[in-house]
């Protein structure tokens, strides 16, 4: 794909799908703003590929939400969304921090990031937001899920408010995807072997999706679906929408 001059900010740029993302978008020639959590990852980023505006930004602090977009170096083509948390954790066993933490960072964080990124957004672009494979409800997933049902209700209503802007708005769901963490931080190893055996287990193409098959999802609805705006495009090997075949 060809991206020369399109400038193009990825919120959780530094690792996983975002990365991938972010050198998907620098192999077609864009110019890239990606942000990251902590310093530590995002001077990683910018070693590996130094034509990467990096950025830290924590979208659970207010303030840096806020002055974020006054750090943006161009006028953006696209905001691509991937940063979020997930904690795995049973009903009974969520706390109100936790709770918290997770809306704060993958729903208002993202909110009011976008809020504060409009004006800076230009005529004909796009938004991309990562929800989650529209599939059976997943045990532990419960606030993780809901931050996405959340962020995905939002999405299509800014789908509709932007069009007199001519920018879309549309939501990458993606299923299990072969990340080094699988979405989840701070997993045993154990426990990753664990759930890596569950997708390919549940997913009829019997196997994790790819990052880069993500990346090029995204970069679909970012440049190419240009007469889709307000769609989720689930990116889950059929979990949502086809019968496993039984073994």
């Amino acid at each position: 794909m060809n991206l020369k001059d399109k400038a193009v900010l990825v919120l959780g740029g530094t690792h996983g799908m975002g990365r991938a993302t972010v050198d998907l978008l620098i192999e077609g020639g864009a110019r890239v703003t990606a942000t990251g959590s902590r310093d530590k990852t995002v001077d990683c980023l910018r070693q590996e590929q130094p034509r990467v505006t990096g950025a830290v930004l924590d979208l659970a602090d207010d303030g840096q939400v806020e002055a974020f977009a006054g750090q943006v170096p161009d006028t953006l083509d696209a905001v691509i969304v991937f940063a979020a948390i997930a904690e795995l954790t049973p009903l009974e066993a969520v706390s109100r921090a936790e709770f918290d933490r997770s809306f704060a960072i993958n729903v208002r964080g993202v909110f009011f990031a976008l809020q504060s990124l409009l004006p800076r957004l230009k005529a004909g672009g796009a938004i991309v937001l990562t929800t989650m494979t529209p599939s059976t409800a997943t045990p532990t997933m419960g606030v993780y899920s809901a931050t996405k049902a959340a962020l995905g209700a939002y999405g299509t209503v800014l789908a509709a408010e932007l069009l007199p802007r001519n920018i879309r708005v549309n939501m990458l769901a993606p299923g299990f995807i072969d990340t080094p963490t699988l979405g989840v931080a701070g997993l045993s190893e154990s426990q990753r072997a664990e759930l890596h055996a569950i997708g390919d287990a549940v997913t009829p193409m019997r196997r994790h999706g790819r990052m880069d098959e993500i990346a090029r999802a995204a970069l679909f609805l970012a440049f190419d679906a240009t007469f889709s705006t307000g769609i989720e495009l689930a990116v889950d090997g059929g979990l949502s929408t086809v019968d496993a075949p039984v073994d």
